[in-house]
């Protein structure tokens, strides 16, 4: 008796832990989005000790008490990390955080992009003091409650996006001690509620006259490259500090007061402008009287140059070396304004002329117009390091199978490690893919790579050059490639949500994008696959293999089976065109887990496009081909218009088929403003409920 008292004690004993697990879940007060959010969030933070309470996995922020979040309830609605000496990053999960308001990370030493995800419903979001680089992401144009935003004192750059028009509650905003350049967006005219706006220590370029009808109390941009005027409207603000600009107003650095004011400026201008007019007017006529007799003995001379350099423009033109215009009329008048009329330099012959050549280079509008796709295109190629080869053998094991990331038909991809922790990978290409193998040809390659500049293209830092050796060296992408997160994990271990897929097609697509559409004269990717989508730390999306095209001639064999289009039977026929059919396929492996092409399945199901593609409007026949990873957790709004996209870019006439433009466009519709209710659990009939109130863009 005494020993089954003994043995049920001991049950009991070992049974405990377990029932205390299960009991502490059942009265966990949190949210399970909220706590799977704040468990990535914490890794990307490098799981820091400052944060007590805290886990990676698991855990109760509303019941436990984490340091710096408050909640309502179950949901958490504040994240207040100030100061904490963190690093790392902020992980890709934020937007399942749709009850904070508040979302606080300031003065620490975050690094990396801003991530696409951030807590949709936001009201203040303070993310300054850091070290944050790249641009502002595009998903903070849909936050809607926004009243303060602080990104001050990072390391941003690039152009603003034209992505204010419905921030009409932001109160503050603060982009002071970065690095942005360009003319200020015309949706800035949208901020509606806007009191305090500090834009200084950047290098933002043009007028400020975007700002004249806001409702101002505090303006500060000083120390840009502004241009123009200071408008009327704008110094009547209490608060205005406008010094360390090229303004055109006429008033010496002696006038100005502290605020950058001219001090009494209107009355010395009153009394001067009648005579600065009549001077204007005397110039104007003596310097026309020197030009027209100064015409006449020119124009003879220059008229065979001239017509010489017509025909070049002409020839330059008929082989489509100019800027493809896009949708927008906005960019089309952008690019017409920045091209050269042959007729203006026919009327104007006493201009400088330069070697015909100069035609082809961009000029500052063409760079604005690159710029609108949150690009940093530049006229010319950015510094490159040269890798020692010694250096890069060292590093990967002297090429090891073990270091071994990737292989394509050009060559294969390894994993460098050096003693300072720094990662990179090496792509080394196959010699036979240059005649002879001379190191010219490689440096003309490596040239046109290092102009591609865009947040979601693989930028090449470095290359090496040595006899027998050809290798490209990038950024390493922690998260690997698109294809081995779909196909090569678990169902369920790493599963990408339905906001990630549709944020990492549109970036995808913006890259795809710059390459077709911004890039004077236009470049052809010939390569994209689901393996040539590499994913950063916060699931960004970044397009590899750009500028090789000139390596896969052979369309038929270079892209796999599923992703070639139907007119890539000839590799003469590839166009831009069949780059919009490939990322189509892309489209369809995010929306479906499937391979594009998969010899296990069903004869009628092993091409994915074949398919795939009758279903795409039947809304029952597309909720069964859902990746059952997702677990039934998508808007069908979303859905419905991801496969409209879908069903548009793998159309088998090229000619049907949209611009990537339009792609981007009808992709940024699917994104949800509004994340769908996370609690709704696995089953489909629920799962695809959505109430009225949800909105999408």
């Amino acid at each position: 008796m005494a020993r089954d008292l003994f043995l049920h004690h001991h049950h009991l004993f070992v049974l405990l832990p377990v029932l205390l697990v299960v009991l502490d879940r059942s009265l966990a007060k949190t949210d399970q989005p909220d706590v799977s959010a704040l468990n990535v969030m914490y890794g990307s933070l490098n799981s820091p000790s400052q944060l007590t309470g805290w886990s990676s996995s698991g855990g109760d922020p509303c019941g436990k008490g984490w340091k710096g979040i408050t909640c309502s309830g179950s949901s958490v609605t504040e994240i207040s990390l100030s100061g904490l000496g963190l690093t790392g990053t902020l992980g890709y999960q934020l937007s399942s955080l749709t009850s904070v308001t508040n979302f606080d990370v300031s003065k620490n030493n975050l690094q990396g992009d801003i991530p696409y995800q951030l807590p949709p419903n936001a009201v203040h979001m303070n993310l300054a003091g850091n070290a944050f680089t790249g641009g502002v992401p595009y998903s903070i144009s849909q936050m809607a409650d926004l009243e303060d935003l602080n990104l001050g004192s990072n390391q941003l750059n690039g152009q603003l996006t034209d992505m204010f028009g419905k921030l009409s509650k932001l109160s503050l905003l603060d982009l002071s001690l970065n690095r942005f350049s360009g003319n200020l967006p015309q949706s800035f005219k949208s901020l509606s509620s806007l009191k305090t706006l500090n834009l200084q220590n950047n290098q933002f370029s043009g007028t400020i006259n975007v700002l004249a009808n806001l409702p101002l109390e505090d303006l500060n941009v000083q120390n840009n490259q502004f241009t123009g005027s200071v408008p009327h409207k704008l110094k009547d603000i209490e608060n205005l500090e406008t010094g360390g600009n090229s303004w055109s107003s006429g008033s010496s650095d002696s006038d100005e007061d502290s605020n950058g004011n001219s001090s009494g400026g209107r009355e010395r201008h009153s009394a001067v402008n009648g005579v600065a007019i009549a001077g204007i007017v005397i110039a104007v006529l003596v310097a026309a009287l020197i030009i027209l007799t100064l015409v006449k003995r020119i124009s003879r001379s220059s008229s065979h140059y001239i017509d010489g350099r017509s025909h070049y423009i002409d020839e330059q033109l008929s082989q489509n070396r100019s800027f493809t215009p896009l949708v927008s009329d906005d960019f089309r008048e952008r690019k017409e304004s920045s091209s050269i009329d042959i007729k203006d330099l026919q009327k104007s012959p006493s201009v400088g002329l330069k070697p015909p050549p100069s035609i082809l280079r961009k000029s500052s509008n063409d760079n604005e117009f690159a710029s609108k796709f949150n690009s940093k295109r530049s006229t010319e190629p950015i510094s490159v390091t040269s890798y020692p080869l010694v250096d890069l053998q060292e590093a990967t094991g002297s090429f090891n199978s073990s270091r071994l990331l990737g292989q394509g038909n050009i060559g294969r991809v390894f994993k460098a490690k050096y003693t300072d922790g720094k990662v990179l990978a090496v792509k080394k290409i196959d010699t036979i893919n240059f005649s002879g193998g001379t190191s010219y040809e490689f440096m003309e390659v490596v040239t046109g790579i290092t102009k591609l500049h865009h947040p979601n293209i693989s930028e090449l830092v470095g290359y090496c050059s040595e006899p027998g050796y050809h290798l490209l060296v990038y950024d390493f992408q922690s998260n690997g490639s698109l294809h081995g997160f779909l196909h090569l994990s678990d169902d369920y271990s790493k599963p990408l949500t339905w906001d990630t897929r549709v944020r990492i097609a549109l970036g995808t697509a913006r890259a795809v994008e710059y390459l077709h559409e911004v890039c004077s004269p236009s470049i052809t990717h010939k390569n994209i696959k689901s393996a040539n989508i590499l994913l950063d730390a916060e699931l960004n999306p970044h397009l590899s293999d750009c500028g090789l095209a000139m390596f896969y001639e052979d369309t038929s064999e270079n892209l796999g089976p599923g992703y070639n289009a139907p007119e890539c039977a000839k590799s003469s026929a590839y166009t831009i065109k069949s780059d919009v059919y490939s990322f189509g396929v892309v489209m369809l492996e995010l929306l479906t887990g499937r391979k594009p092409f998969d010899s296990s399945r069903p004869r009628v199901e092993q091409s994915l496009v074949r398919w795939a593609t009758p279903q795409l409007h039947d809304i029952d026949a597309l909720c069964q081909m859902v990746d059952p990873a997702l677990r039934g957790l998508y808007p069908p709004k979303s859905l419905s218009r991801f496969a409209d996209v879908i069903a548009l870019c793998v159309q088998s006439e090229p000619e049907f088929r949209p611009a990537t433009s339009e792609v981007v466009q009808a992709l940024v519709r699917c994104v949800q403003r509004t994340s769908i209710n996370k609690r709704l659990g696995g089953d489909m009939s629920t799962s695809r409920r959505s109430d009225d109130s949800d909105s999408y863009y």
